[in-house]
């Protein structure tokens, strides 16, 4: 399933103020990267993809629609993933995107 290139429009926009926000083709999705760390996703599976503190990956998927992503068959902590049902309105997107920017902005930057 290719990403869904609306809810890419919406990240876009949530991110036009940011600096240093770059696009790049990952995880079969269109990722967006702050200082060369991802934030969040438009997931090629569907919904959105964020980093996260791994610390609050537990309490974060207390909400609803929200999973912490699996590799390799291993749910990974830092790694969430939020189905669109979560993310239909901007009210509901934007304090994901938020946190996805907010821990890729806590990361030293890459090269």
């Amino acid at each position: 399933m290719p990403y869904d290139e609306d809810l890419a429009n919406r990240i876009r926009e949530l991110l036009a103020g940011e600096p240093n926000v770059t696009e790049q083709k990952m995880f079969g999705g269109l990722a967006f990267l702050i200082g060369g760390h991802m934030a969040v996703a438009a997931s090629g599976q569907g919904g959105l993809m964020l980093r996260c503190d791994p610390d609050e990956s537990d309490a974060l998927t207390a909400a609803p629609h929200a999973s912490k992503m699996v590799m390799r068959g291993r749910a990974m902590d830092g790694w969430l993933r939020v189905a669109d049902d979560g993310i239909k309105t901007r009210r509901q997107l934007e304090p994901w995107v938020k946190r996805g920017v907010q821990y890729a902005r806590s990361l030293p930057p890459k090269g």
